[in-house]
């Protein structure tokens, strides 16, 4: 009889016994590309309320004891057997579950990413802000933009929105001035 897990925090249709989160979190290692941080699973999986935080704590504990799990410098990746435990066991597990919790792993990294290029400020000036909007690559700034905002709110919903499609405004503009 498999253990019946916590479900505070956890929404319906989320995973609710000690198995199903550790087939969840060698399925989630063995999906996405490089090792996770703790918080990444944390984020990914509690965040989502598709399992309790103690649930998940238990889980990655037992899973490295017994090598399914490699943790190394707070960085988690999936074992060979861990691996095999996942493609075994993954249909075990609702689809939804699987997905969701892949997909926010990926959303988070490419927002990383995105964080990691795109750099925005703002500073006060007369009557108001100026928001500066960059995007770096190779350590060397490849687009900047200043904008005056009339007041603080409205300076961090522009930076807001430029972390999340400065690429997107970036070609844009690229296109007007290239007339392509």
């Amino acid at each position: 009889m498999p253990h019946h897990a916590f479900t505070g925090g956890v929404k319906p249709g989320g995973l609710t016994t000690s198995t199903e989160i550790r087939i969840l979190l060698c399925y989630l290692l063995s999906r996405v590309s490089g090792p996770l941080s703790r918080q990444e699973i944390e984020n990914a999986l509690v965040g989502q309320q598709l399992v309790n935080y103690f649930e998940l704590a238990d889980a990655l504990s037992y899973l490295c004891e017994k090598g399914h799990v490699i943790c190394t410098e707070d960085l988690y990746t999936v074992s060979k057997s861990g691996r095999n435990l996942a493609d075994t066991l993954e249909t075990d597990l609702p689809r939804t579950v699987r997905e969701t919790a892949v997909n926010t792993v990926i959303s988070m990294q490419a927002y990383a990413r995105k964080k990691a290029q795109y750099h925005t400020r703002h500073t006060p000036c007369a009557n108001g802000f100026t928001v500066h909007c960059a995007i770096e690559d190779l350590g060397q700034t490849i687009f900047s933009l200043d904008l005056y905002m009339p007041d603080e709110s409205s300076a961090r919903a522009a930076e807001a929105r430029f972390a999340e499609q400065g690429g997107e405004i970036f070609t844009d503009l690229l296109n007007r001035l290239s007339g392509i």
